[in-house]
Order: structure tokens, then C-alpha cells, then sequence
């Protein structure tokens, strides 16, 4: 363990269960000096900041050090190892004056299972009761939970500010004063046995009391087996884990200790909760409403349902603000064709900045509508039901079960679902995972979908509502392929031995909608920010290509025609004539070609590059919105180039392809290699095109 020198602020530890509000009370009590960086040797986050205890210099502070959200100690990978090296101050890290438990109030037994192993360890703690708001005249008590493990505990609201100047005093007194807890669990015999050899073989430098003694080798004995992927373990410490393991007979040692803990927290469930008979009723409605989410049948029947539903409201609500923005990129336009000069600098500004970039921020509320509803679905509880449910076809496809969460995050945008897969105990279900996540729609492919559909299918036959439902079915295709990309790859490219998942079931909670529209807001701003930076950059470099270069117009012939020879004998339409004869068998024309090589740069850019292929030197159609455009667009033979069987096939080729460098970039870093992002990229292109190839092909094929 390394000491901490005597000018360093005392460091205290946040520590808890994932989505128990631990960051919001990081984020509140370090406030402005809370910053990111990433721990030395792996990819995970790391958070720290500062806190001022109530004096004017240094000395009354203490550093604040947000620990990923862990479950319990016990580790299979380095990444989750952070926690316990953190816990204990084992090689780089400074040995902790004290650790700040936060625990979900609506959740009080499982949370309480860190603070019992923490307790064991004689690591001096302040347990923060969070989200205690959410279970007023039903919550657990404070005072119970002290005197059960004899530490501070702090009734608190991070969401809200309540309790943290309480709890920051009580910080300041267990900083001067550390607490050490109290606690006596009784193992089975056979067990206890097991835990005296391990505990024979811990190496010196982790020795101790012999209470502390004990705790470590329950984590080692729990931590360590053939195909876990900790570092710096004692090789004799190590040799013990394993001979332990192998002369069990049969015993599952993980269940003996989890069972035991557990059955020693319901022991004192009826004292730890204030209302015992309130908590119990609210707990046996939430398990009737599960009983209708979680069927096989009717749980996949609701779930089909809510994306149903959500997916056509993103059409009905969002059509207005659409319009509206659609009408004022064309106002824009038309404002600075009437007042700029003519000539390189005006086109550039109307045609490649306000068009392009308006031709992507047009699908904005729509963004807006798609995060609303996650975060709706989310913060209500019912998204890790929706986990819960997919896990049984993913067990079966060989799929670990934590990888859904991630997953889902791939809605919204490969790049954080993948760096949400570190903390998947493997590295082979990280890999799997990582793998497949770019298979699922996110946002980026919405506005072209939106595009597709919008222009290409009506709106509704009958009462059948066709839009919505081929937005519905996109998104479920990508499922269905995602699974099915796990499946294959999980067996052949990336073999590995399959674990038994850990999901958690939330309470249902009344979503906070001051948190929904931040999250909304966010997310808006990440858009508009690539909009601005990333999209704009891409759309200027591909006006450049579409521009370039510029033949003198020859007289006595049609603007149009005009146009479109100079627009083929652009750099950018000799790159699309070039890749169109493997595009053809797809229904794609060269046109399509450059929208497509746009978008390896991001998904959003086709849309803005189809704005500049069919807009570029036409001042006096540019209030004609691009839907209006592509509907218009004909073959050389005067058939219409966009049918509903081209668009499907587009979409079917923009759900599969690769076409994100960002994706591609976090791959590199997450697996530090290009191996795997270039396997991802060769993959995904050739089913993309395969997949596109039979869906018009075969839509040929039947008349369509």
C-alpha cells in the first residue's frame, strides 16, 4: 500500500451501485472542480474533484475520487479490479482516508451488500442514503443501518441538494476521525475451512488484522479462477484460489458466500425498514406489473407495442418543427442569393454551409422526440425490463446477458455503447459486443430513414399507419441482426465460454423531467456541435468535390443539362461514376454513390451531400425541400430513380454498413488495435451489400 504524503488532502472515495445517483453527488459536491481523465492502463473513466469542508485554505479540503459503479468488490477484470486496488491503496493509487458509500434508499438490501463488504475490509465509511425523497414514509432508517454496521450514515436527495451539508460535515468529522464498522457473518463450516487456506497464502504486503485477513481472501476466493483477467495477483495467492476451487466437490463457492451475506441482510430487513409493510406491498405491485412486462408473450407484445407507437409519434409530432426548419434554411438561402454577390464565396456560404448543414439539423426535432422517449423509458424503469426480456433470446445465441445495456445505448450512438461495454467481466463478451453494438440504429441513421420514408412511402393506408411501422421495423431489423451477427461471430471468430448474466430490475419510478430535458438538451448539443464542426466539414470538403472543377457553361444549352454535366465531371462525380458498377446491382445509381462515400465520415452527412448533389448551382429551386428533390430525380430513361424498392434497399444498406469513423476510431482505443476495428468495417460493408443486393434484387424479381 502506498503512503500519502503529509502535504496531500486526504482522499475519500464515492463508491456504489450503478444508477444510485453516485456522479449526480460527485458531481454536487465537487461542483466545478469535478473533471475527466482515464485510469492508467485502461479505458475506464476516471472522475476526480475537490471538496471544501467549510475552511478558506487547503488544509480544511479533501480530494473526491468517483470509483465506477460497481456491484460488489469482488473482480473478474482489470477493469473491474479498479475498485478493490482503489479500496485497499494497492499499487498506483493512494491509500484512502475514507470511502463515501452511496446507496439507493429504494433499494436498501442490495445496495447494502458493498457496504457489508467494505465493513469486513475495516474500511472506514459514510454510508449516504440517496434518493431518499423517492420513499418518503417508506424508506429505510438511518439509524438502523448504524447501529447494524456502526458507521455514519446520512439521509440525502443528490437529484435535489438535500442532506449534503449534512453529509459534508460528517465528512469532515470521519476524515479527523475515522469510523471503523462493526460486523459478525457466520460462514458455513466447509466454507470457513476454504477461506483459513487462502487466508494462509495472502502475501504479506496485503496482511493485516486477522478480521481484514478474512475479507481478503472471501475476495480472493471470489474474485480468482482459470479465465479471470486481474493483474498483480500474488502467484501464491493465486495457486491457492485455484486448488481451493478444484477440491470444492462440486460446491458453487460464489453461492455459498452471496447466499450467506445476503441471508444475514434479510435477517435484519424488518428492522432497516421504516415501513416494512408499505416497502413489501409497493414491492408485490411492482412484481404484478412485471409478471405482464417479463412474459415471454406478452411482455415481447407490449414491448412491440411502446416502439410502435414512439416511432410514429416521431413522424406526427416532430412533421411541425421539421417544416418549420425547413422553411427557414430555404428563407436563409433565398435571403443570401438575393443580397450576396454572385460568385465562389456566395455559393460556398448558400450552397455547401446553410444547405448542407440545414439539410441535417432539419431532422433536429426529431433527435429531440427519440431522446425524450429513451430517456422516458429509461428513467421509468421499464428499459431494463426491456434488457430483462431480450436476455432470454440473447442467452440462448450465446450473448453474455449485460451486453443488452450497452446495446441499447447503441440507439443513440455506437461510440458510447461501446465504451459502456468496459465493464463486462470478459474480454472475449467485450469484444462480441463491440463487435455487433455498430449493427444497432442509432440516431445518426434516423435522419436518413426519416428522408426515406417520409419521401418514398405515404404516411398511412387505410389504417394502417406504414410509416411508422417501417420505422418500427428497421429498428427491429437491427436487432434481429445484431443478435443474429453475436450468434455467428460468438461461434466462429470470437469463441469464448459463456457467463451467467447480472441485470438489474429498478423500482418504477415517475421520471424527473427537469433530468429528461437536460438529457434532451445534451444530446442536442452533441448534434448540433458535429452539425457544426464535424458535418460542416465534411459538407464543405464534398461541395468542394461536387464544384470542382468549373467548366465555362456552353451556350444555346438548357441550365439543367448544364448542370448535370458539370456536376459528372466533378472530382466528386468521377469518384461516383467510378464506384457505380458495384453499386448498380444494389438500384443505386453514381448520385447515391457520393452520398454514400460522404457518410463513412457520418452517417448524417449522405443527407447533406444529397442536398449538395441535387441543389449545387440551382438558386432558383433552392426552397424546394430535398424530400421534394428525390422524389423528382429520373433515370436516364425517364423512370423515377427513387422507388419504395431502392428506398428499402438504401435502408437496408445504411442499417448494416459501417459508414461511422468515429466507431471505427473507439474501436482502435478500446481494443488497442486496428485488427479488429478493419475486421469490423470488412464485415459490415460485405453484409451490407449482400443484404441490399437480395432486397432488390429479389424485389425485382417479384414485380416490385
Amino acid at each position: 500500500m502506498n503512503e500519502r504524503q503529509a502535504d496531500a488532502s486526504p482522499l475519500v472515495l464515492v463508491i456504489g451501485n450503478p444508477n444510485v445517483g453516485k456522479t449526480t453527488l460527485f458531481n454536487r459536491l465537487a461542483g466545478a472542480s469535478g473533471r475527466v481523465g482515464n485510469y492508467p492502463g485502461v479505458t475506464v473513466e476516471r472522475r476526480p474533484g475537490r471538496l471544501r469542508l467549510g475552511g478558506d485554505g487547503d488544509s480544511d479540503a479533501v480530494e473526491l475520487l468517483d470509483l465506477p459503479g460497481c456491484y460488489s468488490l469482488s473482480a473478474r477484470s482489470a477493469e473491474e479490479q479498479i475498485a478493490i486496488n482503489a479500496v485497499l491503496g494497492r499499487g498506483d493509487d493512494p491509500e484512502p482516508a475514507l470511502a463515501l458509500v452511496v446507496v439507493d434508499a429504494g433499494q436498501i438490501i442490495r445496495n447494502l451488500y458493498l457496504v457489508l463488504q467494505l465493513v469486513e475490509l475495516e474500511v472506514p465509511l459514510v454510508v449516504a442514503l440517496n434518493m431518499i425523497d423517492e420513499v418518503e414514509g417508506e424508506g429505510p432508517s438511518a439509524a438502523a443501518i448504524e447501529r447494524l454496521f456502526g458507521v455514519p450514515v446520512v439521509a440525502t436527495s443528490a437529484r435535489r441538494g438535500l442532506g449534503l451539508e449534512a453529509l459534508a460535515a460528517r465528512i469532515r468529522e470521519c476524515v479527523r476521525r475515522p469510523p471503523r464498522g462493526r460486523v459478525a457473518i457466520d460462514y458455513p463450516p466447509a466454507l470457513e475451512r476454504d477461506l483459513a487456506t487462502v487466508q494462509a497464502a495472502l502475501p504479506p504486503g496485503l496482511r493485516a488484522s486477522a478480521a481484514r485477513d478474512r475479507a481478503l481472501a472471501l475476495w480472493a476466493l471470489t474474485s480468482i479462477d482459470e479465465h479471470d483477467e486481474l493483474r498483480d495477483v500474488d502467484p501464491g495467492l493465486r495457486a491457492a484460489c485455484l486448488a481451493v476451487r478444484r477440491g470444492a466437490g462440486g460446491r458453487d463457492l460464489d453461492d455459498e458466500v452471496i447466499a450467506t451475506r445476503y441471508a444475514f441482510l434479510d435477517r435484519y430487513a424488518p428492522e432497516l425498514l421504516a415501513r416494512a409493510d408499505q416497502h413489501l406491498r409497493k414491492r408485490a405491485a411492482s412484481e404484478r406489473i412485471d409478471r405482464v412486462l417479463l412474459h415471454p408473450v406478452w411482455g415481447f407484445a407490449v414491448f412491440v407495442t411502446v416502439m410502435l407507437v414512439l416511432f410514429q409519434a416521431l413522424f406526427s409530432w416532430a412533421n411541425p418543427g421539421i417544416t418549420l426548419v425547413e422553411g427557414a434554411t430555404a428563407w436563409l438561402q433565398e435571403q443570401m442569393a438575393a443580397h450576396l454577390p454572385g460568385g465562389l464565396l456566395s455559393d460556398l456560404l448558400r450552397e455547401g454551409v446553410v444547405g448542407g448543414v440545414g439539410n441535417v439539423i432539419v431532422f433536429l426535432p426529431q433527435i429531440l422526440l427519440l431522446f425524450f422517449f429513451i430517456s422516458l423509458l429509461e428513467d421509468s424503469g421499464y428499459m431494463a425490463r426491456i434488457a430483462f426480456l431480450m436476455d432470454r433470446i440473447m442467452k440462448a445465441l450465446g450473448l453474455h446477458g449485460r451486453a443488452f445495456v450497452p446495446m441499447l445505448s447503441g440507439f443513440a450512438c455506437a461510440v458510447p455503447a461501446i465504451l459502456a461495454t468496459r465493464t463486462m467481466e470478459r474480454r472475449r463478451d467485450r469484444l462480441l459486443t463491440m463487435m455487433v453494438i455498430p449493427l444497432m440504429t442509432c440516431s445518426a441513421r434516423l435522419p436518413v430513414y426519416t428522408l426515406i420514408i417520409g419521401a418514398l412511402f405515404p404516411p398511412a393506408v387505410g389504417w394502417m399507419p406504414v410509416q411508422g411501422l417501417l420505422m418500427v421495423a428497421m429498428y427491429l431489423f437491427s436487432i434481429v441482426v445484431t443478435l443474429a451477427a453475436a450468434a455467428v461471430l460468438g461461434r466462429t471468430v470470437i469463441r469464448g465460454e459463456h457467463v451467467p448474466p447480472i441485470l438489474e430490475l429498478p423500482p418504477y419510478r415517475l421520471p424527473d423531467p427537469r433530468s429528461m430535458l437536460r438529457m434532451m438538451f445534451e444530446r442536442a448539443w452533441v448534434f448540433l456541435r458535429e452539425a457544426g464542426t464535424m458535418i460542416l466539414a465534411c459538407t464543405v470538403v464534398l461541395w468542394a468535390l461536387l464544384s470542382f472543377p468549373r467548366p465555362p457553361p456552353p451556350s444555346g444549352v438548357p441550365s439543367e443539362v448544364v448542370r448535370q454535366h458539370a456536376l459528372a465531371e466533378s472530382y466528386g462525380g468521377r469518384l461516383g461514376r467510378a464506384i457505380e458498377p458495384a453499386l448498380a446491382p444494389l438500384g443505386f445509381d453514381w448520385k447515391i454513390g457520393v452520398g454514400i462515400v460522404g457518410a463513412f465520415a457520418a452517417r448524417e452527412v449522405f443527407v447533406s451531400t444529397l442536398g449538395l448533389v441535387y441543389g449545387v448551382g440551382e438558386q432558383e429551386d433552392e426552397a424546394i425541400p430535398l424530400r421534394q428533390r428525390i422524389q423528382a430525380e429520373r433515370r436516364p430513361d425517364g423512370r423515377p430513380l427513387y422507388t419504395p424498392l431502392v428506398g428499402l434497399s438504401l435502408m437496408v444498406f445504411f442499417a448494416l454498413a459501417c459508414q461511422c469513423m468515429s466507431t471505427l476510431a473507439v474501436t482502435r482505443r478500446e481494443t488497442r488495435s486496428w485488427r479488429w476495428p478493419a475486421f469490423m468495417f470488412a464485415y459490415m460493408t460485405a453484409l451490407a451489400w449482400s443484404a441490399s443486393f437480395v432486397v432488390y434484387q429479389g424485389g425485382r424479381w417479384l414485380g416490385l
